[in-house]
């Protein structure tokens, strides 16, 4: 049996450091998210269960459970109940995942990793752990700052993990390649930048600009969810329970479809799905549309129980303007140029932000109770 250590250290060259070493002593690590509150912390602690802790004072042992041996990462994810699980990656599926991205990016000897995004997500992590796989060059940024970020493209560095936030910050064509996730790509992304799809379960993205990496399989169930196969895929939860089943298909809970094309389109994850009046409605395809109004800077879209339609479609606002935000029927209207009617929200709640998480990924479960600072129906 091998250790779990916690890595309580902010991004940088120690952390990396660090990251070595316990991989040295055949232990696993477990990065912990430096803005994360004391209760937080210690929910955290107590669910994953690590044997030590490592920060800048020094490696404290603690009475946790060991890993397998061959484990590489313990990475803690929330999912859809907010309780913390850890997702065990072995050290064979982090060099799937390397090698795997490395080549649909061609990957060669002029090239050089930048991380900036958290190390305690797999979005940012990912990116150490590819370049310490494949040998290429690597700088850690402790966190995301444009002006960082251009100078450490003077510096060498060609390829970036980002996400949508933070795209919007800098200059694409620095990069040779932007590897975009954590939320909606932009509708008019520059040619350089790749739109992934993956989980933590998977290691990274396995699926750009809607092709599976080389080593990845992708199977559409009966009921439309996306199964994914690949050495790349976790071996299990912190718990013991995987969402693996015995053929090796990881049940995403996401559902989604093959385009004309040959390439894969994610709809969302199941209980996302709103179904109001009996038709259904995917709140990705809502949002994206309203996006694109001149008087919304950030929107998020979900179903609110009512009681002739079922559900009905809220769209959660926050205005360009807060003075002057755009009326129910201005955006019923943009949507119906673009969408069925059936798909236009029905009510507006403005808001100042919408929750997401560090990535940007939204917090869609905290929609519903939230309080707006007004309702326009």
């Amino acid at each position: 049996m091998a250790g779990l250590v916690a890595l309580d250290l902010p991004a940088g060259p120690p952390f990396v450091a660090a990251l070595r070493r316990v991989w040295d002593e055949g232990s696993a690590a477990l990065p912990i998210d430096q803005r994360l509150p004391g209760p937080a912390r210690r929910a955290l602690l107590t669910t994953l269960r690590p044997t030590s802790i490592l920060d800048p004072d020094g490696e404290v042992m603690l009475d946790g459970l060991p890993t397998e041996t061959g484990d590489a990462l313990v990475i803690a994810t929330s999912g859809s109940t907010g309780t913390p699980k850890g997702v065990v990656l072995t050290h064979d599926a982090v060099r799937a995942s390397a090698l795997a991205t490395s080549d649909r990016l061609a990957v060669g000897a002029d090239d050089h990793w930048l991380s900036c995004l958290p190390l305690s997500h797999i979005g940012g992590l990912s990116v150490v752990t590819r370049a310490l796989v494949t040998g290429t060059p690597l700088t850690v940024l402790p966190m995301f700052d444009a002006a960082s970020v251009h100078r450490a493209v003077a510096h060498g560095a060609t390829l970036v993990s980002l996400v949508a936030t933070a795209l919007r910050r800098i200059d694409p064509s620095l990069f040779r390649w932007i590897v975009l996730g954590g939320s909606r790509p932009p509708a008019n992304r520059p040619a350089n930048v790749v739109a992934t799809y993956g989980l933590t379960e998977t290691g990274s993205g396995v699926v750009y600009d809607g092709v599976p990496l080389a080593g990845v399989d992708i199977q559409i169930a009966d009921d439309g969810e996306v199964l994914v196969r690949g050495k790349m895929v976790l071996r299990c939860y912190r718990d013991g329970t995987t969402p693996v089943d015995a053929d090796g298909w990881l049940h995403t809970n996401d559902l989604g479809h093959w385009l004309p094309d040959g390439r894969l389109h994610v709809q969302g994850r199941r209980g996302d799905l709103i179904v109001t009046g009996g038709e259904n409605v995917w709140p990705d395809a809502v949002e994206a549309v309203l996006a694109t109004h001149s008087g919304v800077l950030d929107v998020a879209v979900a179903g609110v129980a009512d009681p002739e339609w079922g559900l009905r479609v809220v769209a959660w606002v926050v205005p360009a303007d807060s003075s002057s935000p755009p009326s129910l029927q201005t955006l019923r209207d943009h949507v119906r140029r673009e969408l069925p009617a059936f798909m236009a929200p029905r009510e507006i709640r403005l808001v100042e932000a919408v929750p997401r998480t560090t990535l940007g990924k939204m917090i869609r479960a905290e929609l519903v109770g939230s309080n707006p600072i007004d309702v326009i129906r």
